[in-house]
């Protein structure tokens, strides 16, 4: 799978994990110095809090389009250490 975002793969790995239609990369497939920390959190009930990274692509941002769980909760353990994308990140097949 590929995650591309303003013409660049951001990640790229065969081993994702697909949660809730979204798919997770390994965070030694994406791409570090496209990601910027940002201090957003978000709480699933199930997953548990959620952090989030900016994009920063050639000369564009695009503001918490990744998101990863620190530490899961127990019936997302398979997601710890794993990044997945959305807000105009296009995940597909390579």
């Amino acid at each position: 799978m590929k995650a591309i975002w303003n013409g660049e793969v951001i990640a790229e790995s065969s081993d994702t994990v697909v949660v809730e239609g979204n798919h997770y990369f390994p965070l030694e497939s994406v791409k570090r110095a496209l990601l910027e920390d940002s201090p957003t959190t978000s709480v699933c009930p199930w997953k548990g809090t959620a952090s989030y990274y900016s994009l920063l692509v050639n000369g564009a941002r695009n503001g918490d389009a990744a998101w990863y769980y620190v530490q899961p909760k127990t019936a997302a353990e398979q997601i710890k250490g794993r990044v997945a994308f959305w807000r105009g990140v296009e995940v597909t097949e390579s």
